[in-house]
């Protein structure tokens, strides 16, 4: 059910390392997380491979990107290249 004022959700977003732009208009971003081990209570790394829209072409490998959910643009992305934090150098 819509909120009567038709507030929208803020949008997710997340920092990440461009790790190839091989693809057309397309990187693959690597994201860390940590979490936290449920028996022994040290945090531990994760990572996710993502692949993002970048409709420029700008990103090279190296980069540190901020990328935003969007819908669905093929079978694997769903997320979309909203600035370049850092160059790599």
């Amino acid at each position: 059910m819509m909120n009567d004022n038709n507030e929208r959700k803020p949008l997710r977003t997340i920092k990440g390392l461009v790790i190839s732009n091989k693809m057309q208009k397309t990187v693959t971003v690597l994201v860390e997380r940590q979490i936290k081990h449920a028996l022994y209570g040290k945090y531990i790394k994760r990572s996710t491979k993502l692949h993002a829209h970048d409709a420029d072409d700008l990103c090279n490998e190296g980069d540190v990107v901020l990328m935003t959910e969007v819908a669905p643009i093929s079978k694997t992305k769903n997320w979309r290249v909203v600035e370049i934090v850092a160059r790599s150098d």
